[in-house]
């Protein structure tokens, strides 16, 4: 049989060019996708820590004003001592987890890397003979 008209050398290279670049926009779509997923993520998480961190720091603060203020006559400096231990505690407490979290990375960018993966395993020379 004859090669089909139109079926040159030229026309299929710019056929796997163009199947080739298909996969890349595809790709890089699904990699402005995370980013922004991960964007609109960190702004709810921080958005909601923020106030978290306010109105339970605030409640806090006003609790142990209110019990220090209570046990004024009798147990002041055994209150404010308690609430300093407290206090500290909890900070000590949160920064450590803040510096295990930090130290654990970011999978930002693991959907992509693993579609990268597997087109890189399709492309391979020796991965031609199992594909005809």
């Amino acid at each position: 049989m004859a090669p089909a008209p139109g079926k040159s050398l030229g026309s299929r290279l710019r056929g796997y060019a163009a199947g080739a670049l298909g996969i890349l926009q595809t790709r890089l779509e699904l990699l402005a996708t995370e980013v922004q997923e991960e964007k609109l993520r960190l702004g709810s998480l921080l958005g909601f820590a923020a106030a978290a961190f306010f109105f339970l720091g605030f409640g806090i603060v006003l609790l142990a004003l209110f019990l220090t203020v209570l046990l004024w006559d009798a147990h002041r400096l055994l209150a404010l001592g308690v609430f300093a231990a407290i206090f500290l505690s909890i900070g000590i407490i949160a920064a450590l987890a803040a510096a295990r979290i930090g130290r654990q990375g970011s999978r930002l960018f693991a959907a992509s890397i693993s579609e990268l993966a597997q087109d890189r395993e399709m492309v391979r020379p020796d991965n031609e003979s199992e594909i005809h």
